[in-house]
C-alpha cells in the first residue's frame, strides 16, 4: 500500500530492501559457492549492512546446525578472503569487512551468544509456519484452494529470512535504547555524586573557615563587652551638687 502523496510505505521500502539483498546475494551464491575477496567485501559491506550482519550465520554463510569444526574452516577460509593484507588495493572496506566476519565467528564461539542467535532462527521459522497455517485456514473459510506462495521452499526461505532479520533489527534496537537509557542513568547518577561531593567540599570548608576565625570572633567580643562595661561606669559617675551658701542677716 502506498503512503499519502503515491510514497511508498516505509514498510514497503524495507521489504523491497530485503528482497533485493536476498535475491542479489542468493544469485551471487549460487554463481560462485566461494566467491572472490572483493565479492564478499561487497556483500559485508552494502547498505544496510550494519543490520543484515546481525545474524553471525548468515555473515559467515553458515548452516545454523553446523559442527565447532565446520564454522573453524569457513572462519578461516572466510578471514582469508577479505583480509587486508589480501586486499592491499582496497584496505580500508576490507578491514571492516575482516571485523565483521571476526565478530560474528566470536559471537558463535560464545555459547550463549550462539543459543540466542539460534534463538531468533528458530522464532523467524515459527513465525513464517503459523502465517502459513492462517493463510491456509482462511482460504479454507474463503472456500479457496489452500495453496499459498510460501509453498515454493525457495519463497518459503526467503520469507525466513526476512523475518530472521527482522527480528534481529528489533533486537538490536531495543539493545541500543537500553544501552542509551543505562548511559543516561549512569550520567545522571554520576552528576548526583559529583553534586553530593562539591556540597560536601563546600560544608569542610565552611566549617574550617568557622573553626579558624572563631578567637578572632571570641576576642572581638570581650573587647565589644569591655568596652560597653567602662562606658556604663563612667555614665553613673554623678556631679557633685554646688554648696548652698547662707545669706548674711544685718
Amino acid at each position: 500500500m502506498a503512503a499519502a502523496g503515491g510514497e511508498p510505505s516505509t514498510q514497503n521500502v524495507s521489504d523491497e530492501l530485503f528482497q533485493n539483498f536476498y535475491t542479489e546475494v542468493k544469485q551471487i551464491e549460487k554463481r560462485d559457492s566461494v566467491l572472490t575477496s572483493k565479492q564478499q567485501i561487497d556483500r559485508l559491506l552494502r547498505p544496510g549492512a550494519s543490520y543484515f550482519n546481525l545474524n553471525p550465520f548468515e555473515v559467515l554463510q553458515i548452516d545454523p546446525e553446523a559442527t565447532d569444526d565446520e564454522l573453524k574452516k569457513r572462519f578461516r577460509a572466510l578471514s582469508i578472503l577479505v583480509h587486508p593484507d589480501k586486499n592491499q588495493d582496497d584496505p580500508d572496506r576490507a578491514q571492516k569487512a575482516f571485523e565483521a566476519v571476526d565478530k560474528a565467528y566470536k559471537l558463535l564461539l560464545d555459547p550463549e551468544q550462539k543459543k540466542r542467535a539460534l534463538d531468533v532462527i528458530h522464532a523467524g521459522k515459527e513465525y513464517v509456519e503459523h502465517m502459513v497455517k492462517e493463510k491456509r485456514k482462511q482460504l479454507k473459510k474463503d472456500g479457496k484452494p489452500q495453496d499459498v506462495e510460501e509453498d515454493d521452499p525457495e519463497l518459503f526461505k526467503q520469507a525466513v529470512y526476512k523475518q530472521t532479520m527482522k527480528l534481529f533489527a528489533e533486537l538490536e534496537i531495543k539493545r541500543k535504547e537500553r544501552e542509551a537509557k543505562e548511559m543516561h542513568e549512569r550520567k545522571r547518577a554520576r552528576e548526583e555524586e559529583i553534586e553530593a561531593a562539591e556540597k560536601a567540599k563546600r560544608e569542610r570548608e565552611w566549617q574550617k573557615n568557622f573553626e579558624e576565625t572563631r578567637d578572632g570572633r571570641v576576642d572581638s567580643w570581650r573587647t565589644f563587652q569591655a568596652k560597653g562595661k567602662s562606658k556604663e561606669k563612667k555614665n553613673r559617675s554623678f556631679l557633685k551638687p554646688p554648696k548652698v551658701k547662707m545669706e548674711q542677716r544685718e
